[in-house]
């Protein structure tokens, strides 16, 4: 556990969290800044800050949950929609994983800020990336 990690703190109990669901992998709980009434983050209990570092059974279990969430957040609040986000590296602003699952609706205010600038997009872009992906099923 990472001692100042809040997440850490909630998953072993020294810090109160409105939890929403719990297994032996990850928990689910209320944001405590939500974006939208409803808005949950999903965190795997053992410490990690990327994607890319997780087991893949944590994963698929994070992922299995979203979707009982986002099925949840239907029912309940009758949204329009629905967002699911994760920053990560430098962006992920606790240090330790993070979901974001919370519903939409119109004009809630809630927008993505895009760069002034433009990006290339292009064969040689996608190529690239095929073939750093296809290094890792190698």
């Amino acid at each position: 556990m990472k001692d100042k990690c809040i997440f850490c703190n909630i998953v072993y109990g020294k810090i109160k969290s409105e939890i929403i669901y719990d297994s032996a992998l990850v928990l689910a709980f209320l944001d405590n800044d939500p974006i939208n009434e409803g808005h949950i983050l999903i965190i795997p209990k053992k410490h990690y800050l990327d994607l890319d570092e997780m087991p893949q059974n944590v994963i698929n279990e994070i992922s299995r949950v979203s979707k009982k969430v986002v099925k949840a957040l239907k029912e309940i609040y009758k949204p329009q929609g629905y967002a699911i986000m994760q920053n990560g590296g430098n962006f992920n602003d606790i240090g330790h994983y993070h979901l974001h699952v919370f519903p939409r609706y119109d004009n809630d205010g809630f927008n993505w800020n895009f760069s002034e600038n433009k990006f290339e997009v292009s064969n040689r872009i996608s190529n690239k990336i095929k073939i750093e992906i296809l290094k890792d099923e190698v």
